[in-house]
C-alpha cells in the first residue's frame, strides 16, 4: 500500500510517501521558522496561509522525487489534531479532496501518534511493549505503549510542556525562537556549577511533570544577573546549561520511575525535544544502567514531519480503518481514546 502522508498541525508542512513493503520513499519539509521568528511565536493565521502555499508543490515534489504518479497513490493521511484548527483544516481539506478526486481511502492520524510511531522508520525499531517518553512544544506525557493503539497515560505535564519552557526562558533572555535549539547550543558554552536549578516534582511519587517554576526560577536568575552587572552573554550560557540540567535530569528520572513501575526496559522518546542531545545522553547512560535500551527517530523526524503521519496512517488503513469524506479536525485529542489494532 502507497500512501501520501501530509502534516499541517503547526508551523511546518510535511509531504511524505510510504510504502507498505519497501518502507519510506520520499520526504519533504517546509519550516515557517523564519516566518513566525519576528513574532517571537507561531501566529496561526499565518501559518494556516502558508501551509495553502506549500501544500501542493511538496506534494509534487515527493511525488516527483519517488517517480510515481498520482494514479500510484492507494491512500493518503493526515493530521487530524492536536493542533491549530486553522492550520489542520488545511491538510485534512486538501487529503480529502485529493481522495475524492483520486478515489482513494483518507484517514486522519493523531499527531503525537505519529510522533510516537516515528522510531519505527529506523533500521533498528523498538519492539512491543515499551514506555515513551513524548516530549515537545505542546506535549510531555509519559505513555506505556503495549500496540498501536494500545496506550496508557502514566503522567503528563500539569502546566507548560518542557518544549514550551524551553521558547518561553529563550524569550526571556532575548533569545531567537524557536528557543530550544538556542538554550542548547548556549548550554554547551555554559559553566557547570554557577547557577543550580530545582528539579520540579522529582521530591514526591509519581510520574507527572511542571515546568513553569523553572521558566520563573531563570527569570529570577537572569533579572539578578542583569541588576549586578554582570556580562550577561556569559550569564545567558550559564542559565542555558543550568535550565537545561534541569529538564534533562527531570525527564531521566521520571522515565526511570516509569520503566520500574511497568516492568519494562525499552523506552521511546519522540518528539521536538527529543532531538535534544543531552537528553539523549542521560537517557542512554540511564538505560545502560538499566540493562535496557532507549530509541529515537533520527534528528529530522523528531520535529514535525509528513513521514511520521503517512506511517502510522498506513497501519491503520492496513488494519481497515479510514474515514468518509467529512473534514473532521481537532485541536484536543486525548491520545488513550484511539482505537487499538
Amino acid at each position: 500500500m502507497l500512501v501520501l502522508g501530509l502534516e499541517t498541525s503547526c508551523d511546518e508542512t510535511g509531504v511524505a510517501l510510504y510504502d507498505s513493503e519497501r518502507g519510506l520513499l520520499a520526504d519533504a519539509l517546509f519550516s515557517q521558522i523564519d516566518l513566525h521568528r519576528v513574532y517571537g511565536g507561531v501566529v496561526p493565521e499565518l501559518a494556516s496561509r502558508d501551509h495553502v502555499k506549500r501544500m501542493l508543490p511538496l506534494i509534487r515534489q515527493v511525488l516527483d522525487e519517488a517517480g510515481k504518479q498520482a494514479s500510484d497513490i492507494d491512500a493518503l493521511a493526515y493530521t487530524a489534531g492536536p493542533g491549530l484548527v486553522g492550520a489542520l483544516l488545511v491538510g485534512a481539506s486538501c487529503a480529502q479532496a485529493l481522495a475524492f478526486a483520486w478515489g482513494v481511502p483518507a484517514i486522519g492520524v493523531h499527531h503525537m501518534e505519529g510522533h510516537l510511531l516515528a522510531p519505527m522508520l529506523e533500521e533498528q525499531p523498538p519492539a512491543f511493549p515499551f514506555v515513551a517518553l513524548l516530549v515537545s512544544g505542546g506535549h510531555t506525557q509519559l505513555v506505556r505503549v503495549d500496540g498501536i493503539g494500545q496506550y496508557q497515560l502514566l503522567g503528563e505535564s500539569l502546566d507548560d510542556a518542557a518544549g514550551e519552557a524551553f521558547d518561553k526562558t529563550a524569550k526571556l533572555m532575548g533569545l531567537n525562537y524557536p528557543g530550544g535549539p538556542e538554550i542548547a547550543k548556549l548550554a554547551e558554552q555554559g559553566t557547570p556549577g554557577r547557577f543550580v536549578f530545582p528539579r520540579p516534582m522529582t521530591d514526591r511519587p509519581g510520574l507527572d511533570f511542571s515546568f513553569s517554576g523553572l521558566k520563573t526560577f531563570a527569570l529570577n536568575t537572569w533579572q539578578q544577573c542583569r541588576d549586578s552587572g554582570d556580562d550577561l552573554d556569559q550569564a545567558r550560557r550559564d542559565i542555558a546549561l543550568a535550565f537545561q540540567q534541569a529538564v534533562v535530569e527531570t525527564l531521566t528520572i521520571k522515565c526511570k520511575r516509569a520503566l520500574k513501575q511497568s516492568g519494562l526496559n525499552s523506552l521511546v522518546i519522540a518528539g521536538g525535544v527529543s532531538a535534544n542531545k543531552a537528553l539523549r545522553e542521560h537517557l542512554e547512560r540511564m538505560l545502560g544502567e538499566m540493562k535496557g535500551k532507549v530509541f529515537y527517530a533520527r534528528p529530522r523526524f523528531c520535529t514535525d514531519n509528513g513521514a511520521m503521519i503517512a506511517y502510522a496512517g498506513c497501519q491503520r488503513l492496513l488494519a481497515g480503518q479510514h474515514e468518509d469524506l467529512a473534514i473532521k479536525v481537532q485541536a484536543r485529542w486525548p491520545m488513550e481514546s484511539l482505537p487499538a489494532l
